[in-house]
């Protein structure tokens, strides 16, 4: 891909324009646009199913990640006619967002050129958005604690969601935390997904007060692993599993196995639950899409 002037690609039906690619978004290790792109090329096999059919929220960076960011909900108004959007009403119902949809190849290199390093999307595909595909619990860690301490509170969470009879995936954040999936794809809608979330949450609380919160008052959180059920909202959005994260350097949003979540814990190797884009490419190539059953996998709370 020259960088240079304005060049056109094909990466799919529509001819994509790419410019500065030679531009360093992560100046820490001179991980370039290009570089960015091209990930997003090369994952795209695994992370679009995972996005399709889902508004994004865009976290731009266009200067690196060391600059400015904005999050963008509104599809911008120069995009290709080729973009297909999403009407998304407000929580008070007062206005809409029109959100980019990313269905192909083409539209992922898109917002990717744009410096979108982050794709946030919805728990709900559209034309049911009260209708969560899943349920998801947000690890943090508090000041004082460490994924590390996520990982064993990931541990209990799926013991707690076995006991439930409900399978469940866990994924690194790409930053600090961890955060653990719950298909369902049968019908619920975010008040069972939030509710059932917050008492799971609870009930883990009360076994393991030293350890984790449900409060998120920071004050609160030091030393402990905040579990955050309350992504579980219609106009809440979630860290697509593969994306790349505006961190120093690049790190992606990774599925994991549950056996090396134990593995991290008992070796005590924090190193072991942080991936970068060509060591998540060398693992797709090694177990697939270990998040292949998310859109799919049927369970009823």
């Amino acid at each position: 891909m020259p960088s240079r002037a304005a060049t056109q690609v094909r990466v799919g039906r529509p001819p994509v324009e790419f410019t500065n690619l030679d531009q360093v978004l992560y100046p820490r290790t001179g991980f370039t646009k290009r570089d960015v792109v091209q990930y997003y090329l090369e994952v795209a096999p695994v992370l679009l199913p995972h996005l399709r059919s889902r508004a994004l929220t865009m976290k731009r960076s266009p200067e690196g990640v060391e600059g400015h960011f904005l999050y963008e909900k509104n599809c911008p108004a120069y995009r290709p006619d080729w973009i297909h959007t999403s009407r998304v009403a407000s929580t008070r119902g007062h206005r809409q967002t029109q959100h980019c949809m990313v269905d192909n190849v083409a539209s992922l290199a898109w917002v990717a050129h744009l410096g979108d390093l982050e794709l946030h999307v919805s728990l709900a595909r559209t034309g049911a958005w009260h209708r969560p595909t899943a349920m998801v619990f947000d690890l943090d860690p508090g000041e004082g604690a460490d994924i590390l301490d996520c990982a064993q509170v990931a541990l209990w969470l799926q013991e707690r969601l076995k006991f439930l009879s409900l399978e469940s995936f866990p994924k690194t954040s790409g930053n600090k935390g961890l955060q653990v999936y719950v298909p369902l794809n049968t019908p619920a809608d975010f008040g069972r997904t939030s509710a059932a979330s917050r008492t799971i949450a609870q009930i883990l609380e009360s076994a393991h007060p030293d350890r984790i919160v449900t409060n998120m008052r920071k004050e609160l959180r030091r030393g402990k692993v905040l579990i955050d059920w309350s992504q579980n909202q219609n106009h809440k959005t979630t860290l697509c599993v593969y994306s790349l994260r505006a961190t120093p350097s690049p790190a992606v949003s990774t599925p994991l196995e549950w056996k090396e979540v134990a593995s991290a814990v008992r070796r005590r190797d924090a190193a072991a639950l942080r991936f970068g884009p060509q060591e998540v490419l060398a693992r797709i190539r090694r177990h697939g899409d270990l998040f292949a059953q998310l859109p799919s996998l049927r369970q009823k709370l």
